[in-house]
């Protein structure tokens, strides 16, 4: 039977969070850490993964500070690395390896450089870099799909949350379901403070005041596996094809037909993907 929310839900305070996440299987330490978008959790982000990657690895899907039913967190508090290692630390895991979607993939980047002997492996998906020069880019501001997320931010109505479902997929029919839809407005309207923060620290850098240096990356050493969707509008692929030439031991898979969510729409392959990598990359 699928894994369901209720039974891998587990509660545990860190040295200044009390953190939500979801938990199953045995093995190796596997850290998923989620996007930025209204309504993101560790559980809406990856439900579709955990218990694939559960059969092979302990798998930790975490709400970071800010977002689900982790503690709220001003931009001024917001240091995901500092929160993930406190993770670590709390429940007793020396070594891990990290998945990072979009802005958790930034976290796991800045892991890497920050404590390189915290990170067994590196996998993200949509990362972005952060402020380099792009070529493909949008010039005047953010990308398509930050502008529908600030302003979901901003106005969650029903409708501007089905936008931004939609803009995060290549197959909005498949997977922009009322369903999910509901789910995420559902979960971004039952915390208004999570909301309010994001836009109050928006001026100030949230929700990643601290970037990886892009100087560092080709200081990593950790495996690094990066998937990207050819076709997302809120990241451009671009920017894993910098990640590939910079970080020494890294490989990518780029993947038509695919938004921002490649996890969420190639759900199989990101499953084998991953767990070939985790199993087969010393």
């Amino acid at each position: 039977m699928p894994l369901t929310q209720a039974e891998t839900a587990r509660t545990v305070t860190t040295k200044d969070w009390k953190l939500r996440y979801y938990e199953a299987g045995d093995g190796h330490p596997v850290v998923l850490l989620h996007g930025s978008g209204p309504g993101a959790t560790g559980w809406s982000n990856f439900s579709a993964n955990i218990g694939a990657l559960a059969e092979h690895f302990h798998v930790y899907a975490v709400d970071m500070p800010g977002w689900g039913d982790s503690d709220a967190a001003t931009v001024d508090r917001l240091d995901h690395v500092d929160a993930a290692i406190q993770f670590l630390d709390a429940l007793g895991i020396e070594r891990a390896a990290f998945v990072g979607n979009s802005m958790g993939g930034q976290t796991s980047l800045r892991l890497a450089t920050e404590h390189p002997d915290r990170i067994s492996h590196l996998v993200t998906m949509g990362p972005p870099v952060g402020r380099t020069p792009g070529l493909f880019a949008p010039g005047g501001g953010p990308s398509e799909g930050l502008k529908v997320l600030i302003e979901t931010y901003r106005e969650p109505t029903p409708e501007n949350m089905r936008r931004l479902v939609e803009i995060m997929c290549f197959d909005t029919a498949a997977f922009a379901t009322p369903e999910l839809c509901r789910a995420r407005s559902d979960a971004a309207l039952a915390r208004p403070e999570h909301l309010r923060n994001y836009v109050e620290g928006l001026p100030k850098g949230a929700p990643l005041p601290t970037w990886v240096k892009p100087e560092l990356l080709p200081a990593i050493q950790t495996p690094t596996l990066l998937i990207h969707g050819r076709d997302d509008r809120v990241v451009p692929f671009e920017n894993s094809l910098y990640l590939l030439a910079n970080i020494p031991d890294s490989r990518l898979v780029l993947l038509n037909r695919c938004g921002h969510w490649a996890m969420i729409e190639h759900a199989a392959e990101f499953n084998r993907l991953v767990t070939d990598f985790l199993r087969n990359t010393p």
